[in-house]
């Protein structure tokens, strides 16, 4: 039995336009995030029919196959809930982010100086990768991170809250090779109350590294 499903996009394929086009979306979701799933799901299978005939040749492959697949499906499934039609902005007490903007401008100094480092390390990541706002519960700090493909380069433990997708599929058809202006139109859907929820939830299990006293 498939242990990961596909989940459903929480709006329609035109909800994001003009940032993100309908067909960017479908393609997006339907195809891409698809197949991580699926990759995930077969991983697994095969990892399952390895332990039961004890064949580990290709146990090295499997295990990079299953982070890849798997950290694909989870940050696509963050992605589409961190962005809304009405989003944009910056996160304010009013709209319920008020905690939100307090621990961005204490880990980075300013809401413009996070917007320019997040900016900055998605659109320079080196070929396929993510710009990533992440918790991390060691200093109980927000930090940015560069991620390669779907799980190099983070810090363990850190949870991702905000993600921007910078991989070509994300933006080509409509942005062609600009992801520069792809990273800059992404700020106008952000959806902030989708982002402080994921923060609090962050914080509330802020002890799941279990360090050496």
């Amino acid at each position: 039995m498939a242990l990961y499903t596909l989940p459903e996009l929480p709006y329609d394929y035109a909800a994001l336009a003009p940032v993100i086009s309908p067909e960017i979306i479908e393609l997006h979701h339907d195809k891409h995030h698809a197949a991580y799933v699926k990759g995930a799901n077969d991983t697994l299978e095969q990892l399952a029919e390895a332990r039961e005939k004890e064949t580990w040749g290709s146990i090295n492959g499997l295990e990079k196959n299953l982070a890849f697949h798997l950290s694909g499906h989870i940050l696509h499934s963050i992605y589409w809930h961190n962005m809304t039609g009405d989003g944009g902005g910056e996160p304010l007490e009013k709209d319920g982010a008020g905690e939100l903007a307090d621990a961005i401008a204490e880990s980075f100094g300013s809401f413009d100086r996070f917007k320019a480092q997040l900016s900055k390390a998605s659109a320079t990541t080196q070929g396929s990768g993510w710009g990533v706002l992440a918790y991390e519960p060691l200093s109980g700090r927000l930090i940015v991170e560069q991620v390669y493909d779907h799980q190099g380069n983070v810090g363990q433990g850190s949870t991702p809250i905000l993600v921007f997708d910078a991989w070509e599929h994300a933006f080509y058809l409509q942005y062609r090779n600009q992801k520069v202006d792809f990273i800059e139109a992404m700020w106008q859907v952000v959806n902030w109350q989708d982002v402080a929820r994921r923060y609090t939830a962050a914080k509330e299990r802020g002890d799941i590294l279990l360090l050496a006293p």
